[in-house]
């Protein structure tokens, strides 16, 4: 006895702790085994509060075979969920099945509890069909769509939204979504949200208006897809089925607008501001007080405009079940979605987070490759709020990271058995209210009528749009392999691979140092390129864990050309070396002299170096580095270029100061830009050598924004009194000139325009700051202290082929395990 009763509250805590929130079940058909059965892979995504539950499928209909493998793991959680669960967790269940018969079967799952809804939903219900039968068209068994979606939506209140759910078909056929309306196998109870709008053909969910509530809405969809023309199904038993195309049923259209259930006219009570709002900011440790309002007796506007509040939206859908037509198959697509409080404002940037560059769009697809790693970097913004975190959905083994730039990367690796698969991968930005900001104490929601917004609602997390993107796994086309070594990075890749394609055509990023000529170290079977950590246009990228290099290899018109034009071939590669670890050799910060050589110019160097006063007879000891200095303290500086040939001078063209050696970081504070002085205290000192350049300023606060800051130049050589060159033109104030105007170069008068820098710099830290909070490891400080450790089998590549005139592109990078 008292063992049931104990097995009875096991049973009762296990339905009580696992709260649905979401789930899809989609298949991948395989091909056939040695034994002549099938293989079918099933990718099962749970979402509850804990992230021990998942949802376990049994054989409805047909012959479901067996599970010959599985695999579980996490892809995303979070805490920002309902205050009645605290988190959410979302797992992926990957199953292979052994089917003996390519006739059709059903799948269910079902059981207890969904979270805390406000339209009805208690139990969750799956139903999945799969009809392995050989099309008439394209000769393969069917190929269900693609879906996915997040499994936690929030929107406030007063804030309009479309969702595009995921819902790409391989086969081309037309995808419905619906809601389930067969209760207890596609549904729980089949009761549908009011306040949305959900448009079946092109599977899009509107959110309308709903009122504030601590439960969440569930959405129990079925998405089915259906052949664009008539077409037979084969059984190798020797019989047939046949699928017709979704054809909607002919009568009166409805429109999509929501249904709004008329209210009678009668006065209405309209608060008016008679005094303005005051200009000090509200404190956020005392009660916000509001302006005194009057109010005055209107009539109620007519039924024809649409106040939210005046009408209630139920549930409509724009398309009809078609009785009589039967899917290709049928899949669950459930989710939770949220009404928060409302915004203070809905526009995308200011509360709720905006995607900027480089987020890829909407709907985008992305080529990837076997064994080679997919990277997808998101980028939002939010002015009156803190971005707090990214939430994802997708293929098991996927992994969200957050750099140092305050970038979102999505990372993920396909394996062989995913080739000619399509992965869906979703994802939005969730921002909080900072603690410190100040709010005015009304909001303004979408159709322009002021409502008061509560405390909670200044508190509390705001969602960006879900965008989703389509991976699409092909072959492995380069061959390319990379060794990460204590100071360079080594990329080999196989010229078998690159038909057509020589070294002369190929460049790093930057090619400008003769250490990075791809001709050096390559031989008749690879392209070798050794590429130091600090050169060749290498970038680094930082984040909670570890150090990134990056560096690509393209194809170019011309290898003395610094502009690329023939994007044709990219091979992306990388090396990640943990922060934390045994240090096996350090890694100076003063930067080597730059080795270049140009078209009529020969070879020559260029030097930076720092020095201790105006004399400049002896540079700063190497050593010494990183250079510290207290605020107006003078850093003085030398720019010399040692050239082969004669009657040459050197031109300084743009000095910038950043936290990052790299040409193409932003912001920076500028100190010369085209050959002008920005900086007030700058100065030049006078040298009696053309080649060199010396010039001082006072150390600035910008220094003191980062850990340290280079020094970066822009420069060039010139024949000395040649006219028309950049040399002879000086400071030139026009935005058209300077170096952001590319024209053709004369043969012998002036040189391409390199980029060399120096430091690191630092502000002295006073005895007081050491108390202060500590800013995130910066990737130059790692150097300084000899961080930078052996990559530990952190070692791969990529490669990808690219079409010359296509849009924003996000390749694969190469792999790595954490």
């Amino acid at each position: 006895m008292a063992a049931a009763l104990l097995l009875l509250l096991q049973l009762v805590s296990l339905a009580s702790a696992s709260h649905h929130y979401a789930g899809t079940v989609t298949y991948s058909y395989k091909g056939r085994n040695p034994d002549g059965s099938f293989r079918v892979d099933f990718r099962n995504r749970a979402t509850y509060d804990g992230c021990q539950y998942s949802h376990y499928q049994t054989c409805s209909t047909g012959n479901c075979g067996l599970v010959t493998n599985q695999q579980r793991g996490i892809t995303d959680r979070s805490t920002n969920a309902p205050q009645s669960n605290g988190q959410w967790c979302e797992t992926e269940t990957v199953q292979q099945r052994k089917v003996p018969t390519d006739k059709p079967f059903e799948m269910r799952a079902s059981s207890c509890c969904w979270i805390q809804t406000r339209n009805g939903v208690s139990g969750w219900r799956f139903q999945t069909q799969v009809d392995l039968g050989s099309r008439s068209d394209t000769g393969k068994p069917n190929r269900s769509p693609d879906i996915a979606i997040l499994p936690l939506l929030r929107v406030p209140q007063n804030c309009p939204r479309t969702y595009k759910l995921m819902s790409f078909d391989p086969d081309g056929d037309t995808v419905r979504c619906r809601y389930g309306d067969i209760r207890n196998i596609e549904c729980s109870g089949c009761n549908q949200p009011s306040g949305f709008v959900l448009d079946q053909g092109s599977c899009s969910l509107h959110y309308r208006h709903a009122i504030t509530n601590p439960n969440v809405f569930g959405f129990e969809l079925v998405v089915e897809d259906f052949p664009q023309r008539p077409i037979s199904l084969s059984y190798t038993d020797g019989t047939q089925s046949y699928k017709a195309p979704l054809i909607p049923m002919r009568h009166k259209r409805r429109s999509i607008r929501p249904r709004l259930q008329p209210i009678r006219p009668q006065a209405i009570t309209i608060p008016v501001r008679t005094t303005m709002l005051p200009t000090t900011h509200y404190p956020t440790t005392s009660p916000i007080t509001t302006p005194a309002t009057t109010t005055r007796q209107t009539p109620a506007p007519p039924l024809t405009t649409y106040r939210p509040w005046l009408h209630t939206i139920q549930p409509t859908t724009d398309n009809r079940h078609l009785h009589g037509t039967t899917p290709l198959s049928k899949l669950p697509l459930q989710f939770s979605f949220l009404v928060d409080p409302p915004a203070p404002s809905c526009v995308d940037g200011l509360y709720l987070p905006k995607f900027v560059h480089p987020t890829p769009e909407d709907g985008q697809h992305i080529n990837a490759e076997v064994n080679k790693e997919v990277e997808i970097r998101v980028r939002a913004q939010a002015s009156h709020a803190t971005l707090h975190d990214i939430i994802i959905s997708g293929p098991l083994n996927i992994t969200k990271h957050r750099s140092t730039r305050g970038d979102f990367v999505i990372r993920w690796t396909p394996g062989p058995d995913d080739v000619g698969d399509h992965y869906p991968i979703c994802f939005a930005v969730e921002s909080v209210i900072d603690p410190a900001s100040t709010l005015p104490p009304q909001t303004t929601n979408y159709y322009g009528y002021h409502s008061h917004v509560t405390q909670s609602a200044q508190s509390g997390v705001y969602q960006s749009d879900m965008r989703c993107v389509l991976v699409n796994i092909g072959q492995r086309l380069i061959e390319s392999h990379v060794t990460c070594n204590e100071s360079s990075m080594t990329v080999e890749v196989e010229r078998s691979s690159l038909p057509g394609l020589h070294e002369d055509h190929l460049r790093l990023s930057d090619p400008s140092n003769t250490a990075c000529n791809l001709q050096t170290n390559s031989n008749s079977t690879h392209i070798i390129a050794v590429v130091p950590l600090n050169a060749c246009g290498t970038q680094i990228e930082e984040d909670e864990e570890n150090l990134v290099f990056k560096n690509e290899i393209t194809t170019v018109d011309n290898i003395h050309d610094l502009i690329t034009r023939n994007h044709l071939l990219e091979v992306q590669f990388y090396c990640q070396y943990p922060k934390r670890g045994n240090v096996s050799q350090g890694f100076t910060a003063h930067r080597r002299n730059v080795v270049v050589w140009d078209k009529g110019f020969g070879k020559f160097t260029y030097e930076f170096e720092f020095y201790p006063d105006s004399q400049y007879r002896q540079m700063v000891d190497p050593g010494l580095y990183p250079l510290e200095y207290d605020v107006t303290n003078r850093i003085f500086m030398q720019i010399e270029a040692k050239s082969t040939v004669n009657n040459t001078q050197l031109f300084v063209e743009s000095c910038s100061a950043a936290p990052y050696d790299t040409p193409n970081y932003w912001p920076t504070y500028s100190i010369i830009e085209n050959g002008c002085n920005l900086d007030q205290t700058v100065q030049v000192h006078l040298s009696a050598n053309p080649r060199q350049f010396r010039f001082s300023m006072e150390a600035f606060q910008f220094i003191g924004l980062h850990d340290q800051v280079y020094i970066s130049c822009s420069v060039l050589m010139c024949e000395a009194g040649s006219s028309g060159t950049r040399c002879s033109q000086g400071c030139i104030n026009s935005p058209l000139t300077g170096h952001h105007h590319h024209r053709k170069r004369e043969a012998i008068t002036q040189s391409a325009r390199h980029f060399i820098s120096q430091g690191p710099l630092r502000l002295k830290r006073s005895a007081e700051s050491t108390g202060s909070p500590a800013t995130p490891l910066n990737l130059n400080l790692v150097f300084i202290v000899g961080c930078l450790l052996a990559a530990a089998g952190m070692i791969s590549a990529v490669a990808l082929y690219k079409v010359r005139a296509s849009k924003v592109k996000y390749q694969p990078l190469a792999s790595f395990e954490k």
